[in-house]
């Protein structure tokens, strides 16, 4: 083959390449995009999140602080400021619903699994399970 008939397979490969990125970042986008819609109530998901995690501020203790960082510690760093954001809401939800004064382990610990899409329950246990977190009393929230 000559050197134009190599040169077009290049420019066609990174034709590719460059379609399935964009394909990649616009699906991110769109997603991203969902969750700022409003539902029914008015709110979109990111205004519920905000107002919970803004309810429950002087609820958090230092430890339950740091068993969130704990929590969300195998979340890749690019993710995981807007996982910790969705999972400290959901957390604070669920204290706030059960009328604790403070955020409590088991908040945390429930909170976590609540949060967690059903897809990555496997990976949710063994890290649980890795970290010797007992998570015994919400093992019926993982089989829903």
């Amino acid at each position: 083959m000559n050197g134009q008939g190599w040169f077009m397979y290049f420019i066609i490969f990174w034709v590719v390449v460059m379609i399935g990125f964009m394909s990649i970042g616009g699906f991110m986008m769109f997603r991203k995009f969902l969750k700022v819609l409003p539902k029914r109530d008015g709110k979109s998901k990111l205004d519920w999140q905000n107002y919970w995690v803004d309810r429950s501020r002087g609820m958090w203790s230092d430890d339950s602080k740091s068993f969130l960082e704990e929590l969300v510690s195998p979340v890749p760093s690019a993710f995981r400021d807007i996982a910790r954001h969705s999972i400290a809401a959901r957390i604070a939800q669920v204290a706030i619903e059960k009328g604790d004064p403070e955020v409590s382990r088991d908040h945390c610990i429930e909170g976590y699994i609540r949060a967690t899409p059903k897809r990555d329950y496997r990976s949710l246990v063994s890290f649980l399970n890795k970290r010797g977190i007992d998570y015994s009393a919400f093992t019926h929230l993982l089989n829903k």
